[in-house]
C-alpha cells in the first residue's frame, strides 16, 4: 500500500494547485487561497471532472474487455489485438494482474476527499443551495469511483479523508486494510445517500458532462441492483434493494427520453442530447478518447471487402488515425437482425476473401463514438464517453421487474421499438414474457446491442442470472464464439474479481491479496 501512501500525499499538496486547469501560476493556489470564491470552488468541481474523464478507458477494461466479446491475439487482417492475456482471456494469477495499483484510482478519490473536506468544513460563502449541489456531486463521484473499484476486487481499502493535509504524516498511521466487501458496499451506499441529502430535491441539470443528481439516481440504481444480485463473501444479495433500485429508476422516467434515432445518440454535434444522462466530455482541440484503439488501421485500405463484395477504401475517413489494437467478435455483429439499425451504427464490417473470390474470414471495426473530421482535415477521437442514459434506465427497469417475478417486456420493447424504427413489427421483433431466465437473456443480449463501447458487458453476465440464480459468466450460452462459459464455475469462481499487484502486498504489511490467487 506503499503506493497509496505517496497518493495520499501528492493528491493532497497537488490538488491546491490544480494544474489540470491552468488557470493560474501555482503559488497562487496555496490551499488558502483556492478555496476563497464560489468561483475558485467550482474551478475545482471542474477539476474533479476533468480527473472523471481522463479514467475513461478505466471503463472499457473493467467493464468491458473480460465479457467475452473480445477478440483475442490477432485480428482477420493480423494486426496484433492489445490486452489479450490476462484480460480479454481471462488468464489472471497473482503474477499477472492486467492492471497495477488500484488502476490508479486512489488520486481521483483523494481529491474528491480534500474537495469534500473543504466545502463541508469550511468555505462559509457559499450559499446553502451552491453547497449541497457541490457536496451532492462530490459524494456521487466518490462513490461512482469506489463502485468501479468494488466490481473489479471486491473489498478495497476505504479512505474518506484527506489525512495529510489534515495533519496525518505517519506511515503507520497513513496505511490503510482492505474493507469486507459489505463494509466497501455499505460505505458506496453511505455515500450515495449523502449525495441524495445534499443535492435534496435539486434536479438543476447543468449539462450531460456535469455530474446531478439524475447521475446519483442511476448509480444509486446500478449500486442496489448489483446488492440485490451479486454475492462476494460477507456481502450477500439484499432483495429489499431491488425496489430501492426501482424507486430511483422511476424518478428519472419523465425526465429523460429516448431519441428516436439510434445513431444520433452518440453524434459529436448532439452532445447535449436528452438522452445522455452523464457522459465524460471530450472536445476537439481540448482532449481526446481511445476510441483510435478500436478504429480500423491503414492496412485495412484496399485489402478487405465491404458486404456488397466491393473492395473498401477509408470508407469512415479515418484519415490513417485508427490503431486497431481492439476488436470485437464477428459473432456479435452476427447477432443482430439485419433490419436492427443498432448493427450499422456500432460496426463496420468486412471480409477477407481468396482469389476465387470466397470469403475467407469475416471481421468488425468500431463506427460507434469514433469521433469526427474536423475543420482541419483531420480524424479526431472527441465523441463522449457516455456513462449513463436512458436507455439503461429501461434495460434496468426491465431486469429488476423480471427478478421481481414481474413481466419485464413493456421495458424490453421500447428499446425494440427504436432499435428497428419503421420496421418494428410487434408480431416479429417484440419479446414476449417468458421463463426468468429467457427473460434474463432476452435482456442481456438487447444489452449487448444497446451498450457495445460503453463499459457494460462484464458488469452484466457478473449480474445477471440463470435460472438457479448462478451468474452468467459461468454459462456457455453468452459467450460469443465459444461453446464454453467465459468463466469455469467450479475451477475459476474466483476469478470474477481481480488480482492485485505483488508491489502494493510487499510494500505494505497490511493488504492482503484478493481470494483465491
Amino acid at each position: 500500500m506503499k503506493r497509496i501512501l505517496v497518493i495520499i500525499s501528492l493528491c493532497s499538496l497537488f490538488f491546491s494547485a490544480c494544474d489540470s486547469l491552468d488557470l493560474s501560476p501555482e503559488d497562487y493556489f496555496a490551499t488558502g487561497n483556492y478555496w476563497s470564491s464560489t468561483s475558485l470552488v467550482n474551478s475545482n468541481m471542474l477539476a474533479l471532472h476533468y480527473d472523471l474523464r481522463s479514467t475513461h478507458e478505466v471503463r472499457y477494461f473493467f467493464g468491458e474487455a473480460r465479457g467475452g466479446t473480445s477478440l483475442l491475439n490477432t485480428t482477420i487482417i493480423n494486426t496484433s489485438i492489445e490486452n489479450t492475456s490476462p484480460i480479454k482471456d481471462n488468464t489472471f494469477t497473482k503474477d499477472a494482474t492486467g492492471v497495477s495499483d488500484w488502476y490508479n484510482l486512489y488520486p481521483h478519490i483523494m481529491r474528491v476527499n480534500h474537495f469534500i473536506s473543504e466545502v463541508e468544513k469550511g468555505c462559509t460563502f457559499l450559499s446553502a443551495s451552491d453547497r449541497g449541489y457541490y457536496l451532492g456531486q462530490a459524494y456521487g463521484l466518490r462513490a461512482y469511483h469506489y463502485f468501479m473499484l468494488y466490481r473489479a476486487y471486491g473489498g478495497v481499502p476505504v479512505i474518506d479523508q484527506a489525512k495529510v493535509v489534515e495533519g496525518v504524516t505517519s506511515a503507520e498511521d497513513l496505511y490503510v486494510a482492505r474493507s469486507t466487501p459489505k463494509e466497501t458496499l455499505d460505505f458506496i451506499k453511505s455515500d450515495i445517500a449523502k449525495s441524495e441529502e445534499y443535492f435534496g430535491s435539486d434536479f438543476t441539470f447543468k449539462g450531460t458532462s456535469i455530474w446531478s443528481k439524475s447521475a446519483t439516481l442511476m448509480l444509486k440504481a446500478e449500486t442496489y441492483l448489483w446488492s440485490a444480485k451479486v454475492p462476494d463473501r460477507d456481502q450477500q444479495p439484499e432483495t429489499n434493494d431491488l425496489q430501492i433500485a426501482k424507486d430511483a429508476l422511476l424518478q428519472l422516467v419523465d425526465k429523460f427520453t429516448l431519441l428516436p434515432n439510434f445513431s444520433d445518440v452518440f453524434e459529436y454535434s448532439n452532445k447535449e442530447n436528452k438522452e445522455i444522462i452523464m457522459a465524460m466530455r471530450f472536445l476537439d482541440g481540448e482532449a481526446a478518447n481511445s476510441a483510435a484503439k478500436f478504429a480500423y488501421p491503414p492496412t485495412f485500405i484496399n485489402r478487405v471487402y465491404g458486404s456488397n463484395g466491393v473492395l473498401m477504401g477509408d470508407t469512415l475517413q479515418m484519415l490513417n488515425k485508427g490503431l486497431y489494437f481492439h476488436a470485437f467478435k464477428y459473432e456479435l455483429f452476427e447477432s443482430y437482425d439485419a433490419e436492427d439499425l443498432r448493427r450499422n451504427a456500432t460496426f463496420i464490417d468486412f471480409y477477407l476473401k481468396d482469389k476465387d473470390g470466397n470469403v475467407t474470414n469475416k471481421g468488425v471495426a468500431l463506427r460507434k463514438g469514433v469521433g469526427i473530421v474536423n475543420s482541419s482535415g483531420n480524424r479526431v477521437f472527441v465523441s463522449d464517453v457516455v456513462i449513463y442514459r436512458y436507455a439503461e434506465v429501461l434495460l434496468m427497469l426491465a431486469e429488476i421487474e423480471n427478478k421481481l417475478g414481474n413481466d419485464p417486456s413493456p421495458y424490453i420493447n421500447q428499446i425494440r421499438q427504436r432499435a428497428y424504427s419503421e420496421n418494428y413489427d410487434p408480431a416479429v421483433h417484440a419479446h414476449v414474457n417468458g421463463s426468468f431466465e429467457e427473460n434474463e437473456l432476452a435482456i442481456l443480449f438487447e444489452r449487448d446491442k444497446e451498450f457495445v463501447y460503453e463499459g457494460k458487458r462484464w458488469h452484466d453476465i457478473r449480474r445477471m442470472q440463470d435460472a438457479s440464480g448462478r451468474a452468467l459468466v459461468f454459462s456457455p450460452i453468452v459467450h460469443y464464439g465459444s461453446e464454453q462459459p467465459i468463466l469455469d464455475y467450479n475451477k475459476e469462481s474466483y476469478k470474477v474479481l481481480w488480482p492485485i499487484n505483488v508491489g502494493l502486498i510487499t510494500g505494505d504489511p497490511l493488504v492482503e491479496q484478493t481470494p483465491g490467487y
